[in-house]
């Protein structure tokens, strides 16, 4: 969640010792419980558990499982002060957490002994909003609408409000049979019928066993009408009427008899197809250990299934399942940027703005932390591309808010007010972030700023000024260093830009305070641009660069010039005689007696590996 707090609709119940319960990060800290003096010392110690580390979910679980047993379980008879701790701490975790079904059922279910049918089904209801792609707690919440409404037709209307959501599922069994028991304790033999034969055409895991039971039982003894929807039916009459054409008209004896061997041909096609395309599926499905959401990571090998699963649904190219699919997936892996991007992206390819939009809304409210701004970005991007400035330039401030230092964020928001507005905008908005961040990622927005000039307005010359007027004071910058130098490596090549990079090379070396294995990088850049494009004098400077650079200290007289008080290679050798008893490498004896070579050291310092040296 992000850390804003946020109100939702919905959630409150009457009786709260916290009037209007806000949801998000922070809110734990909101909730105190006024009953029992001899429960409320745990209880505060375990709301503080949670306020501490509220990504924990050991300590949520704990503060549910205690609320919930207060005064031998909460029922309707119990203090005022014990519901209200008990709703209060499971909207705040499942606001967190929102989805674990297994939660949302008992929760509901307690709900029902507190407040009856119409609090519980509010739970309910938000349950399934929740983790829409779960067979099993729509079967659960239909049951508990079976039981507690005698209006057969409502009741028949929620499970199809079900069937429409997860009767693709591969495991959704778990839905069908309780419709099934539902329509023949309710309904009539006809609807039963109609039901049978619809989820015969489904490929579930168990379509075989709703296939015979249809087929051995339906197709020869129920009306024609209750075997095939009206569009199958005329189509199945279509073609059982062209083999008469040339005869004589059959009797209706005939034709009843035409029409059934035509329909069990129809649904032996059918079951066919079932058994392909359950098969083609199983090999994705049964490597799905994790049926639900858990706050540990997913195993690799499942990510790289769910991976491999939704480009093969992509590939089958039905709308409905590749929905389903990827509903089914987040379910699981709702902690993972990659499947919310994935899905928005997918869902942008098929034209749905609002299904996008959606997408994003879902993540980026409840599930991806705001600590991860990729998704939000991504969004801000989205509502740019639709035209919708206000609400990109919104996203981007939200996240600037919880994470005032993100440079990230920092500068996407200058990229969108440089298409906006114009390059004075964005410069001066970089201008405004540089006193708020450190002294390296300063020197990032500097660098950011030169590139907007240089490839946003294709000014060079504007962009030199900005890295020369801040080199002396940014050198150090490991940012501004690696931006500088390859802003002029990609200038148009003369001897005026040779010129340029050679400057930023050397000031980089003798002025900047940059790690040796950085300065090691930067000048290797540096010797392939002079193999790749330097003139005939380019060999003498790559040979110099590389005896100062890849050389034994002994030879590097450019750093021991560099760690000289006064600038004098033979001060560095003269304080390492004295110290050491030779110029080459520091030596700490105490070091050296344990065994520890003052070689490996050195070389790992200069960012080689001691190994290749042949020392260890």
């Amino acid at each position: 969640m992000d850390p804003i707090a946020v109100e939702v609709e919905g959630v409150g119940h009457v009786g709260y010792h916290v009037p209007t319960l806000v949801l998000g990060r922070g809110a734990i800290a909101q909730l105190t419980y006024t009953g029992d003096d001899a429960d409320a010392p745990e209880i505060k110690k375990l709301i503080d558990a949670v306020a501490g580390n509220e990504d924990d979910f050991d300590n949520w679980t704990a503060l549910i499982t205690k609320v919930s047993e207060l005064e031998g379980g909460v029922t309707r008879n119990s203090s005022p002060a014990a519901i209200d701790i008990f709703r209060a701490a499971n909207d705040l975790f499942l606001t967190k957490f929102p989805r674990l079904y297994v939660y949302w059922a008992k929760y509901a279910n307690v709900e029902f002994s507190i407040g009856g049918t119409e609090t519980a089904e509010m739970v309910w209801e938000r349950a399934v909003s929740a983790v829409p792609a779960n067979p099993e707690l729509w079967a659960q919440y239909c049951q508990f609408k079976e039981t507690t409404c005698h209006n057969v037709p409502v009741t028949r209307e929620l499970y199809e409000r079900g069937a429409a959501i997860v009767g693709l599922d591969f495991w959704s069994d778990k839905f069908w049979d309780p419709y099934l028991d539902f329509e023949k304790r309710f309904g009539n033999a006809s609807t039963v019928t109609r039901l049978q034969a619809r989820i015969s055409a489904l490929w579930l895991y168990a379509y075989r066993r709703y296939y015979d039971a249809f087929v051995q039982t339906a197709i020869h003894s129920r009306d024609l009408d209750e075997l095939l929807s009206p569009v199958e039916l005329a189509e199945n009459q279509r073609i059982v009427m062209s083999k008469y054409e040339a005869l004589p008209e059959p009797t209706d004896i005939e034709l009843d008899r035409e029409m059934r061997a035509q329909i069990s041909r129809y649904y032996a096609e059918l079951g066919h197809k079932c058994h392909l395309e359950v098969t083609k599926r199983w090999s994705f499905e049964e490597k799905i250990k994790r049926q639900w959401f858990e706050v540990s990571e997913v195993p690799e090998e499942e990510l790289v299934n769910w991976r491999k699963y939704l480009q093969f649904e992509e590939i089958e190219g039905d709308f409905k399942r590749i929905v389903y699919l990827y509903e089914r997936c987040l379910t699981i892996c709702a902690s993972y940027d990659e499947f919310w991007l994935r899905y928005a992206r997918w869902m942008t390819a098929m034209g749905k703005e609002e299904d996008v939009r959606n997408i994003y809304r879902t993540a980026c409210t409840i599930y991806v932390p705001i600590g991860r701004p990729t998704v939000r970005l991504n969004w801000a991007r989205f509502e740019e591309s639709v035209g919708n400035l206000d609400t990109a330039r919104d996203i981007h401030l939200s996240i600037l808010e919880a994470l005032p230092t993100n440079i990230e964020t920092m500068v996407s928001l200058a990229g969108q007010l440089r298409r906006d507005q114009g390059i004075a905008a964005a410069v001066s908005w970089l201008e405004r972030c540089k006193s708020t961040v450190s002294h390296g990622d300063a020197g990032r927005l500097i660098a950011e700023q030169a590139r907007i000039h240089w490839q946003g307005a294709g000014d060079v010359e504007a962009a030199r000024q900005v890295f020369k007027k801040n080199r002396l004071s940014f050198c150090n910058s490991a940012a501004f260093a690696i931006n500088y130098l390859r802003f002029e490596m990609k200038q148009p090549r003369n001897n005026e830009a040779h010129d340029h990079i050679r400057e930023v090379h050397d000031l980089l070396r003798e002025m900047g305070a940059l790690p040796v294995h950085l300065l090691k990088y930067l000048s290797h850049e540096y010797m392939e641009y002079l193999l790749d494009c330097g003139g005939k004098d380019a060999m003498k400077e790559y040979i110099e660069l590389d005896k100062q650079v890849n050389g034994p200290y002994s030879v590097q007289t450019g750093l021991k010039r560099k760690v000289a008080e006064d600038g004098d290679v033979q001060t560095t050798d003269r304080r390492l005689v004295a110290s050491n008893g030779h110029p080459g490498v520091e030596v700490n004896e105490a070091e050296f007696r344990r065994g520890v070579d003052p070689y490996a050291r050195y070389y790992t310092e200069q960012g080689q590996d001691p190994a290749n040296q042949g020392l260890i």
